[in-house]
């Protein structure tokens, strides 16, 4: 396991340099040299506290002899209200990351929390900053930050049960509803605002008074971390950063570490960072395994399966894929060969989103067909099995997807279609969770028996797609794309590396016949062409 207190880790190259800071984006902090770019404010490192560094062993060699975990709630420092509350949830004892983070973010440090899937890490920042707001009750206490809309919601939810005697006012702020609802929301000054990075930018923006809601907000959080700093939301957080006070706690959680998340390490207060592992992991209760198959029969797979799960005692299960356009074929699909399904794609309204969501988690349907809109973060208890139906491109989203099952100790099953164009994929992310794919057994026969069945429906599906424009829903969505690209002046970039692209293609052709005209090859393959 991997902990630091202090500033920095001990190392004698970086004493050597100095710490870059932008007074209003600290987090984005980096070491240089010493001759670095002079528009950044230089502060010298300070050194590590040795009394610290020495208790961070300490725990660390307790931790490697398999010390024990805090047996209550209570003996973490939270208050009485705190560990009651826990015991109506059914939160029994701490989880490690709660064993670690809890008591320094309670202590007043900037934390960098990095733990498996359904580990707890909402309980983690949650607690401790219910516990502190419960001292000082005033808004905006604290701003949490997600990468997606459906995971707002729900760290709005736990919020609300984890801080249920405190009678706590949340506020969720994200794309796809009424800006004006929010704004007057925000100006009632709520304890916890929960929001996605673009929807509280344009709100600042708009409305000079939004500003001054957060001068006095204690806590700044950021879930799933690595992908709010990985996506291009920096424009975003710097909007976020001139409106908060430079006195607070910053803190960082996710499944999946990155290089974006050290730079916690440069925080302005003493910082805590828990790692038990580096890069990417995946629970030892989750079961992956894995089908090479073609394309064409993806389908007549996953309906064989599905038909199957009373068999495999799965209660529920995912379906992943890439596109938003086949995530809505899939779903139409499977209705017609007489499955419940719900869809979650970008491609769906915010309240049918969450509609989707809330008849899945009831158990109202057992199948529910997302794209990655639905990797992240989502807690569904009763997940049994998760089916990547298409392969996730890096191996964080797979460690994200297949982390949506198998959760708080629980087992589960990944069963991921494989082409064989994909089989290198599905090699680098073995590689970097470090385990081998078992091969998942069916009996092929069996599973081709429906082949005629599932194509019928599929041509179905398609020809009900056609008739409800579906395909001009499409070229809509993409227009609207296409003019926000060109808002944001990347419209032009696009185009221009495109042409210019285009410009070398036929460039290298031209040479190409050049050189075959040379060496007399040219008019032999015209010959060959005209018979």
């Amino acid at each position: 396991m991997y902990y630091f207190s202090g500033q920095i880790r001990e190392s004698s190259s970086m004493m050597d340099e100095e710490a870059l800071v932008d007074r209003n984006f600290p987090l984005f902090s980096k070491r240089s040299k010493k001759d670095c770019s002079n528009q950044l404010q230089h502060i010298d490192i300070p050194k590590q506290d040795t009394q610290i560094s020495e208790e961070c062993r300490e725990i660390e060699e307790q931790k490697d002899l398999g010390g024990e975990l805090s047996s209550s709630f209570s003996e973490l420092g939270l208050s009485e209200w705190a560990v009651t509350t826990c015991s109506e949830l059914g939160m029994k004892k701490p989880t490690r990351v709660q064993h670690h983070c809890i008591p320094k973010i309670l202590a007043g440090s900037d934390v960098l929390g990095v733990a498996e899937t359904g580990s707890g890490k909402t309980a983690a920042f949650a607690l401790p900053i219910l516990h502190r707001l419960a001292e000082n009750p005033y808004g905006v206490f604290a701003l949490v930050v997600s990468p997606t809309r459906e995971l707002a919601y729900q760290l709005a939810e736990q919020f609300r049960a984890l801080g249920s005697s405190l009678h706590v006012r949340c506020t969720v702020v994200i794309g796809g509803m009424d800006m004006i609802t929010q704004a007057k929301a925000l100006m009632q000054r709520p304890h916890i605002v929960i929001a996605t990075p673009g929807r509280i930018k344009v709100l600042i923006e708009e409305n000079p008074d939004i500003a001054s809601v957060f001068s006095r907000t204690k806590f700044l959080v950021l879930d799933e971390a690595d992908r709010v700093l990985d996506v291009g939301f920096e424009d975003e957080l710097r909007v976020m950063f001139k409106c908060l006070p430079k006195k607070r706690q910053t803190l960082l959680f996710s499944a999946t570490m990155t290089k974006e998340l050290d730079l916690l390490q440069h925080s302005t207060n003493k910082a805590f960072c828990y790692m038990p592992y580096e890069g990417v992991k995946t629970v030892d209760t989750l079961r992956q395994q894995f089908l090479v198959l073609s394309k064409h029969v993806k389908h007549v797979y996953l309906q064989h399966i599905l038909s199957k799960r009373e068999d495999m005692g799965v209660r529920s299960a995912i379906i992943f894929v890439n596109r938003w356009r086949k995530c809505h074929l899939l779903a139409l699909l499977l209705e017609e060969l007489d499955q419940e399904v719900a869809e979650l794609h970008s491609g769906i309204s915010q309240s049918l989103r969450l509609a989707a969501i809330h008849r899945f988690k009831s158990g109202q349907v057992p199948i529910l067909v997302c794209t990655g809109v639905g990797e992240r973060g989502l807690d569904m208890p009763m997940v049994d099995l998760v089916i990547n139906f298409d392969i996730p491109r890096a191996p964080t989203d797979y460690v994200h997807r297949v982390g949506r099952t198998a959760r708080a100790g629980r087992g589960g099953l990944v069963v991921n279609f494989i082409t064989p164009n994909e089989v290198e994929l599905i090699h680098g992310i073995e590689a970097k969770i470090g385990k081998q794919l078992e091969e998942f057994e069916c009996k092929e026969k069996e599973v081709l028996s429906e082949f005629t069945k599932v194509s019928k429906a599929r041509r179905v599906v398609k020809m009900r797609m056609k008739d409800d424009g579906f395909e001009e829903t499409v070229e809509a969505r993409k227009k609207q794309n296409q003019r926000t690209l060109a808002e944001k002046g990347l419209l032009k970039n696009r185009k221009g590396s495109k042409d210019g692209f285009e410009e070398k293609v036929k460039s290298s052709r031209k040479q190409n016949l050049k050189t075959s005209a040379e060496k007399g090859s040219l008019k032999k393959r015209k010959r060959v062409k005209d018979v």
